[in-house]
């Protein structure tokens, strides 16, 4: 009898015990709206350098500002890679001709982590930002707060250290003595310089299977919202004509390529690609070697090159150019409030890399720990009014249902740009000084305003110059 009662509660308790890992499993995954196109059209996204969000450098650390992104109106959180980085090759100082950790003295080996991109398992996440419970904690914190989660993913290459490397090798590219090769720049047939990963190759077929298995795993397992794909372009496309319709069965998921190619974003493969011209256009135009009118054909080549519902995302900032071409200050100079104000009011998505909410001004180190500043100031608030006005005006609309864009003749169009966004009977104007010299132009604008920024009043008359100093601007509502 004694046997038949301990039997009793063993069954009872092991009931007990699957109940309630059914539940945790089951409360790990948060109820929120399934992502869809209106999202995207006053989103703001926001890329998360784990490892130098923080001194601590970890999962737990970001998750618990999570909440205060929503007042940048961040609607996207994009995750930089969280796997596991190979030790093989890692590499130790930036540049093409890096050495590798294993080549520094031993007793400094250590605090050389490597490049995020050199993945080693695309179904684990890399001990140094934490557990996978920790980054379940992240997407359900998001998630809770209406903030979706997007992972860095790398279909491009692996890591040295990658399983396949001994297990699969005829899915990576050889060279004509049978050896794995780094990836190669297909406009210089040489090596990009990428030397602590291995390229793969989409000839075979036994690649692409795993490699979309991996992703839907993250979709299935683990919650996740989407997807950035590292050098999209590389990757052949009916790849991702053959994988993206696969995770899209799984969930409405949101798909940003690392790419400019108007093909990615036709038939519904990627919802959005990077707009390097756009960025490359503020560069120059902040250095004195572009202008105005060089911004106004750029317009005009992108509404030829793209659909309507085409979507770009628009940046000051991002990982690799802050780390590789200097900082947003170094860049833009006295233009950089200007330039990002403008990649919030242009057509598009804008884009927060970590530390831009707080004046971040140093290049982070790529391959070590290093940090951002962590105080709010000038820049939070210029991004908060900004997120605010994204999220709340139809005239900034930017996804497929995007609020149009008329280009506003003055009599300065080499230096003065001025434009209107309207949608749904909103209407914003944007004006910008954009030259480094104190300029008076006509405008045909009439009417009281209120500078959306300053919060003050403003009265235009078109028989009269408006003047504008160096790199001021208005955004009129």
């Amino acid at each position: 009898m004694k046997k038949t009662i301990i039997t009793a509660l063993a069954v009872l308790t092991l009931f007990s015990c699957k109940n309630e890992t059914e539940k945790s499993a089951e409360n790990s995954k948060t109820e929120i709206a399934n992502f869809s196109p209106d999202v995207e059209e006053n989103a703001v996204i926001y890329e998360v350098n784990i490892r130098q969000y923080s001194p601590e450098g970890t999962f737990n650390a970001f998750t618990k500002d999570i909440p205060q992104l929503k007042e940048l109106g961040v609607k996207i959180i994009w995750v930089m890679p969280i796997f596991p980085i190979s030790q093989t090759k890692r590499k130790a100082t930036g540049g093409d001709d890096s050495k590798f950790a294993s080549e520094m003295p031993a007793a400094e080996q250590h605090k050389y982590l490597g490049s995020y991109y050199a993945v080693s398992d695309f179904k684990k996440v890399n001990p140094e930002f934490g557990t996978i419970e920790d980054f379940r904690n992240l997407v359900k914190t998001a998630h809770d707060n209406g903030i979706y989660v997007i992972l860095d993913w790398v279909p491009n290459h692996t890591g040295w250290d990658h399983v396949w490397i001994k297990n699969h090798p005829e899915y990576y590219t050889k060279n004509a003595k049978g050896e794995i090769i780094d990836p190669i720049n297909p406009e210089t047939g040489k090596s990009w310089g990428w030397s602590d990963v291995a390229d793969l190759n989409y000839d075979n077929q036994g690649l692409r299977k795993e490699m979309t298995a991996d992703m839907l795993h993250w979709i299935k397992n683990e919650n996740i919202d989407g997807f950035r794909c590292d050098v999209a372009s590389n990757v052949p496309l009916d790849y991702w004509q053959q994988a993206i319709p696969q995770l899209r069965k799984e969930k409405n998921i949101f798909m940003l390529a690392e790419a400019w190619e108007p093909e990615l974003l036709k038939d519904g493969l990627f919802d959005m690609a990077y707009g390097w011209e756009a960025h490359h256009t503020m560069n120059r135009i902040a250095q004195g070697k572009n202008s105005v009118k060089d911004w106004d054909k750029l317009i005009l080549d992108n509404q030829k090159k793209y659909n309507t519902n085409d979507i770009l995302m628009n940046f000051v900032d991002n990982h690799d150019e802050n780390s590789w071409n200097g900082t947003t200050k170094s860049r833009l100079a006295k233009a950089e409030e200007a330039m990002t104000a403008l990649s919030y009011v242009m057509p598009g998505m804008p884009l927060i890399y970590s530390g831009n909410e707080y004046s971040l001004n140093h290049s982070l180190k790529f391959f070590e720990k290093d940090s951002i500043p962590k105080t709010k100031g000038a820049a939070w608030e210029l991004r908060r009014k900004l997120g605010k006005l994204k999220t709340e005006n139809s005239a900034l609309n930017g996804g497929k249902k995007s609020a149009s864009y008329k280009k506003i003749k003055t009599s300065n169009d080499t230096e003065i740009l001025a434009f209107e966004r309207k949608k749904n009977g909103e209407k914003i104007i944007y004006i910008a000084n954009l030259s480094d010299k104190t300029i008076s132009t006509s405008l045909p604008i009439n009417g009281e305003f209120v500078d959306f920024i300053t919060g003050k009043k403003i009265i235009f008359d078109a028989k009269l110059n408006t003047q504008l100093q160096p790199w001021q601007y208005y955004i009129l509502n």
